[in-house]
């Protein structure tokens, strides 16, 4: 069974703010939800989405598994390198420089499958541990899926993943597995993976680096985009950073925050 296009658009332009998500973040990867609908579909032996919009309204349960079928799990290494060689070049070494003794923390939020969090721990341990005066990162990375967060603690990836990643950081932070590359146990007992939905709860922090790329800021309404710049705030340290996706902003009238002119999404917390 496959679901037109037009049927899906419709249904998601109905269902989606009743979830507080958000109709234009869904526009370009609204096929990989369309496919899991008309899986979902079949499951239930229901022929098309006027259907299961009646399902949802009888059995409020599904609306949880719904809610599953439209997390969106894109990740790689490196993914858009700018942002990784801005954090290399302008945000770590600061860090290093000024909490010189102290553990450095790093929220990952929407982590996936363990990519962003493991580029972090690869960029400081290869260019900037050294002289970093003591301190040392440790990174705390949240996703709602655990079966994307399962894959990242394994902390192994196929080629595909890590094409982007630069030569040296692959040549130092992994080992063969066969046809997989699996991150070196001393780097991923750095990380720590835990399940948590940004919608009801986050982690205490405080945090001196908070990554919240294409997720929230795309995919949430603009008042659940506040409630989260909210609690991001609340964990950062003064003059902490926070790290948008490229194509992300924080909503409009959004004050305490300084923007990273020569970078977009990238974001400071002042006093």
């Amino acid at each position: 069974m496959r679901v037109k296009d037009t049927e899906c658009v419709r249904f998601l332009q109905w269902g989606l703010p009743r979830l507080r998500l958000r109709w234009p973040g869904f526009r370009k990867v609204r096929g990989q939800v369309c496919k899991r609908l008309a899986r979902r579909l079949r499951e239930l032996n229901l022929m098309e989405l006027s259907a299961y919009a009646a399902h949802l309204d009888a059995h409020p349960e599904e609306w949880a598994v719904l809610d599953g079928l439209c997390h969106i799990t894109i990740s790689r290494f490196y993914r858009d390198r700018a942002v990784f060689d801005y954090l290399d070049e302008k945000i770590l070494p600061v860090l290093a420089e000024t909490r010189g003794g102290n553990v450095l923390r790093c929220w990952s939020a929407g982590c996936a499958s363990g990519e962003e969090a493991y580029t972090l721990l690869l960029l400081w341990t290869a260019r900037h541990a050294a002289r970093a005066s003591g301190a040392d990162l440790r990174v705390l990375a949240t996703d709602v899926d655990e079966r994307v967060l399962e894959r990242a603690r394994k902390g192994c990836y196929t080629a595909g993943s890590l094409r982007e990643l630069p030569p040296d950081l692959l040549a130092q932070g992994f080992e063969r597995a066969g046809r997989l590359y699996c991150v070196k146990p001393a780097l991923r007992d750095k990380a720590l993976f835990q399940r948590q939905d940004l919608r009801t709860g986050m982690p205490a922090g405080p945090f001196d680096l908070i990554l919240c790329r294409n997720a929230a800021f795309t995919y949430f309404d603009e008042a659940l985009q506040r409630e989260v710049l909210r609690g991001f705030y609340d964990r950062l340290i003064t003059c902490g950073v926070l790290v948008l996706g490229r194509h992300e902003a924080l909503p409009p009238g959004a004050q305490g925050w300084f923007a990273h002119p020569h970078q977009p999404g990238v974001y400071e917390k002042r006093g």
